[in-house]
């Protein structure tokens, strides 16, 4: 029988505040709608935020038509990308380039993947790329901020340096991507949807190459080819990241583990 585990009478038991950091068009419907579903269940306060107020938009391609049906979410994802549509909160987006904007008021900030090209939006843009180097920091234990990334959301860690060139996952470990999942899309479809999976173009680095690039040792990426649900969670970092759509249901429960971890005593 597992030792009882009680709420820790000292803790604040305020639900957390999450925010998605999102490009205005191409993140995985999975990837975001999945972890959202789930936080709304566990009672979080959600937020989302694009580059200037606009409500955003998932790859269309991940929930119409034929793409959809071979190679898109499952139906009942796309109903609840749907239902996430027309929440307030997606709806009404804060904007992530405004002057007063901060991430400091959320205990949880989300970057959901997508190989679509205009998530580089996010990946590329220095004002994210600060806004990180100031918050994850702020997520070394015992802190109980918390940052989780997904897929092609792993690139805007990578991708936020400090004067030095050191990303801040450059002491973590992670996953992303992997190189192995990566081509095999974008081999398969080449000839009907030509470099679609190939978000920086035909010949860029692929995802895993570009994280582990930015860490301090290749072997502090972690992945495996098996389909099944993985997610790597950092010692030293509040800081949990998965590889791809497959993944975004463990994610999200690791995500609310991590939060109910933070209030009770073993």
């Amino acid at each position: 029988m597992e030792d009882p585990q009680i709420i820790n009478p000292g803790a604040s038991t305020a639900k957390p505040k999450a925010i998605f950091i999102m490009a205005d068009y191409g993140h995985d419907p999975t990837e975001t709608a999945v972890p959202w579903a789930a936080f709304k269940t566990a009672g979080y306060e959600t937020s989302f935020a694009t580059e200037n107020g606009k409500a955003p938009r998932c790859d269309k391609k991940m929930v119409e038509g034929i793409t959809q049906k071979l190679l898109g979410a499952k139906k009942e994802v796309v109903a609840t990308y749907r239902r996430m549509q027309q929440s307030e909160e997606m709806r009404h987006p804060l904007s992530w380039s405004a002057p007063d904007f901060s991430l400091d008021p959320y205990d949880l900030v989300v970057l959901p993947g997508g190989h679509e090209k205009s998530v580089r939006q996010v990946i590329e843009s220095p004002v994210v790329h600060k806004l990180m180097l100031d918050y994850f920091p702020k997520t070394r234990k015992p802190s109980h901020k918390v940052v989780a990334a997904v897929c092609h959301g792993v690139m805007v860690l990578s991708e936020s340096k400090d004067a030095n060139g050191r990303s801040v996952i450059h002491d973590c470990v992670t996953t992303a991507l992997p190189t192995k999942f990566e081509q095999t899309a974008y081999w398969g479809t080449r000839a009907f949807l030509g470099d679609y999976y190939k978000t920086f173009g035909h010949g860029s680095e692929n995802v895993q190459e570009s994280v582990t690039k930015a860490l301090a040792s290749p072997s502090q990426f972690k992945s495996t080819l098996n389909p099944g649900p993985f997610v790597v969670e950092d010692e030293n970092y509040n800081y949990i990241s998965a590889r791809w759509p497959g993944d975004a249901e463990l994610f999200a429960e690791e995500i609310i583990k991590l939060f109910e971890s933070f209030n009770r005593i073993v």
